[in-house]
């Protein structure tokens, strides 16, 4: 079993660099998809990735062996994992067309609930006391943050509505591929799969992608184009390392605030930049809704660490009482 360093203020900031990251990323997007379609730029990252990672893998002599792909357990789980990712990337994209960033980031934030609600099922993992407080709450969180726009939502399908499926779908298909990464990882590292992954998600969006705005593309366009191939990239492995040094669930819940984070730069650079962003002007429920959907999000992460610490301070009573 792998042993964390307990760095904790390393392991705090790679998280924290993860959520910025990620923060800032849908902003980017949103930019972007005014000139580029959903399938250039998600086959323009996976480019980009599979270089990056494959040159990393490659230089330590660690690239995954693609005999195991035969083995029909293996590649059944590697097709889910590699539909899963796609769908996201494409659906996550697809919903950002018809939404602002920080609707898209603060729905998306379902995909690790979905992912602990598939472990319940297909793993059997048992649903903590505090957890489901946390999905309650999370749940309580997105019903604010819509409260203005949810009757139209539900009885006036739009386009809004539209987005938030896309988004909803996205976040589905991410706990699908979530759950069969872990289970590949008995037989590839993460940066065997991503690899895996990314070299797929290349292949097949090739095909579909137009590269012609390409040529008239803005410095602005560009720098935002590199910034999210990189971001694929730095986020994920800020992240991994983050695991290294620190506990998954307190990594987990630094990553819940990344809604917030969202919010915050939407607001910069729509006053910054206002010909190319104009930020969400969210009333006093939605800033509460997005807070308990950071806190419900959280919770769900912590809870294995409650329980814990409650278990251990029972023991000791205990030993205290016996002794």
């Amino acid at each position: 079993m792998h042993q964390i360093t307990g760095k904790s203020l390393v392991g705090l900031l790679l998280a924290l660099t993860t959520a910025v990251l990620w923060g800032i990323l849908p902003i980017a997007l949103k930019i972007l998809l005014d000139v580029l379609t959903a399938n250039t730029i998600t086959l323009i990252r996976f480019l980009a990735a599979a270089v990056i990672v494959g040159i990393w893998l490659g230089a330590r002599g660690k690239l995954p062996k693609a005999a195991l792909l035969l083995r029909p357990n293996i590649a059944k789980l590697m097709l889910i994992a590699v539909v899963g990712l796609l769908s996201n990337y494409i659906m996550y994209l697809s919903g950002l067309n018809y939404l602002s960033a920080e609707t898209a980031q603060v729905v998306i934030q379902l995909a690790p609930f979905l992912m602990m609600i598939g472990g319940v099922f297909i793993f059997k993992e048992r649903l903590l006391l505090w957890q489901k407080a946390g999905a309650v709450i999370l749940v309580a969180g997105l019903l604010l943050f819509f409260n203005e726009r949810l009757v139209q939502l539900i009885l006036q399908a739009g386009t809004e509505t539209l987005g938030v499926l896309l988004v909803i779908a996205a976040a589905v298909t991410w706990a699908a591929y979530a759950l069969a990464q872990k289970q590949l990882l008995v037989h590839y590292t993460s940066k065997q799969i991503m690899y895996l992954l990314y070299v797929a998600g290349t292949i097949a969006f090739m095909p579909v992608s137009d590269f012609t705005p390409l040529l008239t593309m803005t410095g602005l366009h560009w720098l935002l184009l590199i910034f999210c191939c990189l971001n694929t990239v730095v986020a994920y492995g800020a992240f991994a390392e983050a695991l290294h040094h620190w506990e998954a669930s307190k990594v987990s819940a630094v990553l819940a605030v990344t809604p917030l984070f969202t919010i915050l730069f939407a607001n910069i650079v729509g006053w910054l930049f206002p010909a190319y962003l104009a930020a969400q002007q969210l009333n006093f429920w939605s800033w509460l809704g997005a807070a308990l959907v950071v806190v419900g999000s959280a919770l769900t992460a912590l809870a294995p660490q409650f329980v814990q610490y409650h278990s251990a301070r029972k023991i000791r009573k205990l030993q205290r009482d016996v002794f």
